[in-house]
């Protein structure tokens, strides 16, 4: 019997996403992986959009899920969009403007969100996403040296205007703290080999481009890693992403304080790319869930991970994990 119901559900999940897809779909936008928003039909089917909600995304980049939760939700839904990124911010004021004063955009840090939430006079939000992914055109942008695939500064920075660079981290850590940075945060395997690559390569001049780095890289690890599946320069860039943005940092305190704004029966999204993220929103999720006395709702006891179909379509969304939570609806209450 569980086995009948959890196919019925997994059928009724596809039909309702993709009609909600279909029915915002007459607005054209551009097959380019800048206009790719991840596992967009599940978001949907789980936030629910409709008119007269207020849907709080806190990592709105490009705005992909943004326009397409302020389609759902005509004609009065309202999306507030949170980045720090100031290129993302002013392309989506941009792409939102037809929607007035139903779109508002700040740029700031999602451990912000409570604070902006009362600048904006709301108590309480019908649905909270967080997309935790790099967006396509960060790292397709060669001067924001997120890509070792092409030449550019090593920065990294989502808010280019403050923070250390990713060069000024290459350069300053000691081996051993170099080290620790690579395997704690990118999960690399050779991590002791490419942080004494790094400080070899420094001593002769500093390290600036990405493609330095790479070559260093390159040299550091053994041959048949270098033919791996996973390019072997991708933990150890991820590893310095996560470092100089302090993405794992605040996510904990920000999912609870998106939580503590979900009005009854508002769900919160969350959307990880990588190991290190999606053991965050895990525990986060369960603790909350426990604190609640039964208030807050785990709806995903595995995260979701894209279809096949969309995994063919954007090969970006592969590693991409949903989990989501929901404020229950107290007996009694509307």
């Amino acid at each position: 019997m569980k086995i009948l119901l959890t196919m019925c559900c997994r059928r009724v999940y596809s039909a309702v996403a993709w009609e909600i897809v279909g029915e915002i779909g007459s607005n054209k936008i551009s097959n380019s992986p800048a206009h790719l928003p991840v596992m967009l039909s599940e978001v949907l089917f789980w936030l629910r959009p409709h008119a007269d909600g207020v849907y709080l995304d806190c990592t709105v980049g490009y705005c992909g899920h943004a326009q397409r939760i302020l389609q759902a939700s005509q004609p009065s839904g309202i999306v507030i969009g949170i980045d720090r990124d100031t290129e993302a911010i002013n392309a989506g004021r941009q792409h939102l403007h037809g929607y007035g004063a139903r779109a508002t955009l700040v740029k700031a840090h999602f451990m912000e969100l409570k604070q902006i939430l009362a600048e904006q006079g709301i108590s309480s939000v019908q649905g909270v996403l967080f997309d935790l992914g790099v967006s396509s055109p960060q790292l397709d942008e060669p001067t924001r040296g997120f890509s070792f695939q092409s030449e550019g500064p090593l920065d990294m920075r989502m808010d280019q205007g403050s923070g250390r660079t990713a060069a000024d981290i290459v350069n300053g850590l000691d081996e051993a703290d170099l080290a620790d940075m690579i395997y704690g945060l990118g999960e690399e395997r050779y991590s002791r080999r490419i942080a004494r690559a790094i400080v070899g390569a420094r001593r002769q001049q500093p390290l600036t481009t990405t493609r330095e780095l790479t070559s260093v890289i390159e040299a550091a690890v053994p041959s048949h890693y270098r033919r791996g599946r996973i390019h072997f320069a991708t933990r150890t860039f991820q590893a310095l992403r996560i470092a100089v943005n302090q993405e794992l940092e605040y996510l904990g305190a920000a999912l609870s304080a998106a939580a503590e704004a979900l009005a009854p029966g508002a769900r919160l999204c969350a959307i990880s790319f990588h190991s290190l993220e999606d053991r965050i929103v895990k525990q986060t999720f369960k603790a909350l869930s426990a604190e609640s006395g039964g208030e807050l709702e785990i709806l995903t006891k595995r995260p979701q991970v894209p279809t096949e179909a969309e995994r063919d379509r954007n090969p970006r969304s592969r590693s991409a994990k949903l989990r989501v939570m929901q404020r229950i609806v107290k007996e009694g209450c509307a």
